[in-house]
């Protein structure tokens, strides 16, 4: 996980890297381990002062990890 921010006016953006697409889905709904990552994340910013009390852009960026594929297909 990643932060960086320029100015006080610009967004923060947050890599979380690669996760499961089940995981982004449980993300969207509310729910899951990642809302509790992203709630950690961001009360972990307030605290050090990265985000101001005023409203300031977050960008949370998650990419979806590749389905994996089968070593090998069986044949019939």
């Amino acid at each position: 996980m990643t932060a960086a921010a320029t100015n006080t006016h610009d967004p923060i953006i947050v890599d979380f890297g690669k996760k499961k697409r089940s995981l982004i889905d449980q993300l969207r709904r509310g729910e899951g381990t990642l809302v509790e990552e992203v709630t950690g994340c961001i009360e972990e910013l307030k605290a050090s002062g990265a985000i101001s009390a005023d409203a300031q852009p977050v960008v949370l960026v998650i990419r979806e990890k590749p389905k994996s594929k089968p070593l090998f297909w069986p044949s019939l």
